[in-house]
């Protein structure tokens, strides 16, 4: 849940985005004021999409190109001190076939560990990056990001969105389909309003979705539209300029310079990025065809996207739970309860995403049946599990259990909160006990989910014993139909923390009638 703050020297992370186009690096060190200063940003054209969309394959000479970018990058960030990746991968890793077999070799190569979004994410987070340096004034805005594999839209403010949208639309993508690799010519307007009709077929629905919101101005990061500014900037109006506007009418001009030429001629345009000049068309119909179904004359092009959006998010994890524009009544009271008893944040956001990262990879492989009502308990009662060392640190579980009892938690019911202070109790020390007074407080199938979800606390605050958030991942596979395996992938040394869970194997065993064993990556 919560990120650890900077020390009193700071902190050093890097945000890598491998993209079906570019993959991309940001490295930031965030200051124990709180101001953050990016020591460098870096992109490399690797085409992880060529050629994969007809087959959901990525191509082995692609995946070679991405594994030394990434081994580059890494190196890069690591002499920059870096402490911590966050890693994404979009369009072309999430429909690949082989995509473990890639994010194996990065994981072994490059020493990544890389999270495929979905295409709801990739537009969460370009939203984020994009909103947060825009000053709207309150105004709705329509946000369009074109990359090689997918287009990712939003309406929102400032503040919040309205709209999140994913499109199987992009430069690369819609050049396999209607510009060979061995078609250097000009692109005909038959061809053109080829891919304009793919576009308008696709996104047909969204359109009445987005009018009815009505937004007020519209913007468009990305390295497409960036360039499309260029172009239209330099070959048609012969200046730079600081603030990229690009009109419909400039890219209607734009695109017709583009398409009237050979790929080698077209490689040439003042404004072009060369790089690009064989995927700019279609790129560019995908930005034309929204402007003209949604009326907008002009469209503010920004260079800001998905990787301002992770360090937003990221740093929104920092101080506060989440923006409190974004907590619910439940979620506001935790935290203001967790936060009046002084509770260790970094440790308890730290163990919360292990125990949540068990909790699913345990259902996945059949250990329990319980669903989304117990998790969010799990998660609040797991963020709670330490707030009796308010009182004192010897036998602060009981302790935990009465302040959680006896708060007023907010949009929780009796039964809820005494299930969550429960399983505070029983975060550490004795294992639930059938003829324990509290546990006949629960029903039947209460004390069940007790039985299961405390184990799952148990083996989360083992595994940060240190309070060191040394433990990165950790993650439930099969082993046989008599056994299991907790795959935990650590990033130091991790001996306390080794100790801690081999205490809880018998529990554990118990419970789930499986061995569990446990494998350090």
């Amino acid at each position: 849940m919560k990120l650890k703050k900077p020390g009193k020297d700071g902190r050093t992370v890097a945000f890598i985005d491998i993209g079906t186009n570019s993959i991309r690096l940001l490295v930031v060190r965030l200051n124990p004021n709180h101001s953050y200063t990016i020591l460098t940003r870096q992109k490399q054209q690797v085409r992880l999409g060529d050629g994969e969309f007809e087959d959901e394959e990525i191509l082995p000479e692609a995946a070679e190109r991405a594994v030394i970018v990434c081994k580059t990058f890494t190196e890069l960030a690591r002499s920059f001190n870096a402490e911590e990746f966050v890693a994404v991968a979009t369009s072309a890793m999430r429909e690949a076939g082989n995509q473990q077999e890639i994010l194996h070799r990065l994981r072994q190569e490059a020493q990544l560990d890389i999270r495929v979004i979905s295409g709801q994410e990739e537009a969460r987070l370009i939203y984020l990056g994009v909103s947060s340096g825009m000053h709207l004034e309150g105004k709705q805005a329509f946000f369009i990001d074109i990359g090689g594999g997918s287009t990712e839209i939003a309406v929102g403010n400032e503040r919040d969105y309205q709209l999140l949208e994913s499109f199987k639309l992009g430069s690369i993508r819609l050049s396999n389909l209607y510009v060979p690799p061995d078609d250097a010519g000009p692109i005909s307007p038959e061809r053109y309003k080829k891919i304009q009709q793919q576009v308008k077929n696709t996104i047909i629905r969204s359109v009445k979705k987005i009018r009815k919101l009505a937004p007020a101005c519209a913007v468009a990061s990305s390295g497409t539209a960036m360039n499309l500014a260029e172009i239209a900037q330099k070959a048609l109006h012969h200046n730079g300029g600081s603030e990229l506007v690009l009109t419909h009418r400039d890219l209607k001009k734009a695109i017709a310079i583009i398409c009237a030429l050979p790929l080698e001629q077209r490689r040439k345009i003042p404004g072009i990025n060369p790089e690009r000049a064989d995927i700019i068309v279609p790129g560019a119909a995908i930005l034309d065809t929204f402007m003209q179904e949604l009326s907008f004359t002009s469209i503010t092009v920004t260079g800001r996207g998905l990787q301002d959006g992770l360090l937003v998010d990221y740093l929104s994890r920092m101080d506060e739970f989440p923006l409190l524009g974004e907590l619910s009544p439940r979620q506001r009271s935790v935290i203001q309860l967790g936060r009046s008893c002084g509770i260790n944040e970094v440790h308890a956001r730290t163990v919360t995403a292990l125990v949540l990262s068990m909790f699913d990879s345990a259902k996945e492989q059949g250990l329990h049946q319980f669903g989304d009502a117990e998790r969010e308990l799990l998660e609040f009662a797991t963020f709670l599990h330490d707030i009796g060392s308010f009182i004192s640190y010897n036998n602060h579980q009981a302790h935990s259990y009465y302040i959680i009892k006896n708060s007023e938690l907010l949009g929780f019911d009796l039964k809820e909160v005494t299930f969550m202070a429960n399983l505070a109790k029983y975060h550490r020390k004795k294992s639930p006990r059938k003829k324990d007074p509290e546990i006949l407080e629960l029903d039947p199938p209460e004390r069940e989910a007790l039985r299961v979800l405390s184990t799952f606390i148990r083996l989360g605050e083992s595994l940060d014993r240190s309070h060191a958030a040394l433990i990165r991942q950790v993650r439930f596979t099969a082993d046989g139909d008599d056994a299991v395996r907790l795959e935990i992938i650590a990033r130091g040394d991790c001996q306390l923390e080794i100790w801690g869970i081999e205490s809880e194997k018998r529990a554990f065993e118990k419970v789930f009638a499986k061995k569990i064993i446990f494998d350090i990556l």
